[in-house]
């Protein structure tokens, strides 16, 4: 994806969801939806803005791309994995975020509710008539937080994101202490490049990491009330992650800081370990048990 389509999406995503799922500009009253995806390629989480109707208790995306030649990167990526997340303007300022399955429609359905679209928006009139490839209609069914399975793969995918977390932050406390004793174990860059990339990788993971925890808190609250003392001192720490972030991303900025950086390397890994090791013991027995 181009830098500048890159930096707008970024731009709407974060507008996005601070107005309640509500943006202006170009999208200035288009129904709208985040939707979050797995690379096809690299396994990594893609979020993108996309226009949304709905039809029942589903929603409906379309991979019109206003009409590119091919399908847009976020369409490969459900072909290859069809679990998704979705986020939509609740209708009360807030912004529903749910995970979701995506199914491609076919044949009749799909040219009914292509025509259906075309009447909400002509648009898309034009945009299946600037191209050969005939435009995806796609939609997205909800799955409900309160299914054991959903509880199982929360806690799963809770487990997995902390290893690499861990594995992640190691890496980079090993590579911050290799260069304060000269002693890298393979060939590096400057510490403002290198390194500096390496731990700005960790702080964008951890960050949206605990930014999708704390939309899922609201609704492990409901369906686990004995959660709710656990889940606020979680929320509370991470306000404190934030701000050790902050803090090691200002570090970042000084080339010959490398000392101050293990320190707070030092710091941020006693810190992550505490709150991984709480959010694990407190939220795991009851998302596992909830299976069984």
């Amino acid at each position: 994806m181009p830098d500048d389509i890159e930096e707008f999406n970024l731009r709407v995503i974060e507008e996005f969801r601070t107005s309640g799922g509500r943006v202006g500009g170009r999208f200035a009253g288009t129904p709208l939806l985040l939707l979050t995806t797995t690379g096809a390629r690299s396994g990594e989480p893609r979020t993108n803005p996309v226009g949304y109707a709905r039809d029942g208790a589903r929603l409906l995306v379309f991979a019109s791309d206003a009409g590119a030649a091919s399908h847009p990167a976020w369409y490969h990526n459900l072909l290859a994995n069809p679990a998704v997340t979705v986020e939509v303007g609740d209708g009360a300022g807030g912004v529903d975020r749910f995970p979701a399955t995506a199914e491609v429609l076919r044949g009749r359905e799909r040219d009914a509710q292509y025509r259906a679209q075309c009447e909400r928006d002509p648009a898309f009139t034009a945009y299946q008539e600037a191209t050969e490839r005939t435009i995806p209609v796609v939609a997205l069914h909800r799955l409900t937080v309160t299914e054991p399975a959903r509880h199982r793969a929360i806690a799963d995918h809770l487990v997995r994101v902390h290893g690499e977390l861990r594995r992640e932050l190691a890496a980079v406390r090993e590579e911050a202490g290799q260069r304060r004793t000269g002693t890298p174990t393979r060939p590096t860059q400057p510490l403002g490049q290198q390194l500096a990339r390496h731990c700005l990788t960790l702080c964008g993971a951890l960050h949206d990491h605990h930014t999708n925890e704390d939309d899922a808190f609201t609704r492990l609250e409901r369906q686990f009330p004995e959660l709710s003392p656990a889940v606020t001192r979680l929320r509370e720490e991470h306000k404190v992650v934030a701000r050790a972030l902050g803090d090691l991303q200002a570090l970042l900025a000084d080339p010959g800081a490398a000392v101050d950086l293990v320190a707070e390397l030092d710091r941020l890994t006693s810190d992550l370990e505490a709150h991984f090791t709480y959010e694990e013991e407190q939220l795991l027995p009851s998302l596992y048990g909830s299976h069984g």
